[in-house]
């Protein structure tokens, strides 16, 4: 089957998921759930959802339960929307790469913040610097003005 069946295939199926998981599942357990992406198998009769879910791994695990819990409504769900031979059996797992972007994105605001306040810590310095050598030429002055009286 061609790579771009299988691409609609899967934007179709992600959207139908995405749909029925926010407007139609009334399952208490699924929430702040967002379908990420899809991935389905060359024939069809599989296809592995992708998901996110805000929260602590305790809500993470509770949902993910509660959409395998879901798994024959959401693929009656494809199966109307979808006019295929199989309707394709779900798999859910989290994905973690929108968590590892977050804490990256954390760590080099912290580094960020580290070198500012590196970059300040030298300014200080420097002003202290030039404090001292201001003191020090006005006190080889004074000297100098003194020994010339």
């Amino acid at each position: 089957m061609t790579s771009r069946r299988l691409a609609r295939m899967a934007q179709a199926i992600r959207e139908s998921v995405s749909s029925a998981i926010l407007f139609e599942l009334k399952d208490p357990r699924v929430q702040d759930v967002t379908v990420v992406g899809v991935d389905v198998a060359g024939d069809l009769r599989s296809a592995h959802v992708r998901v996110t879910v805000r929260g602590d791994e305790k809500a993470q695990a509770l949902s993910l339960h509660g959409l395998r819990s879901a798994r024959g409504f959401l693929q009656s769900k494809i199966g109307a929307r979808l006019e295929t031979r199989y309707i394709p059996v779900l798999e859910f797992s989290l994905d973690d790469q929108g968590r590892q972007h977050l804490e990256a994105a954390r760590l080099l605001s912290e580094l960020e913040q580290e070198q500012e306040q590196e970059q300040e810590q030298e300014q200080e310095q420097e002003q202290e610097q030039e404090q001292e050598q201001e003191q020090v030429s006005a006190a080889e002055n004074s000297r100098e003005l003194s020994a010339e009286d």
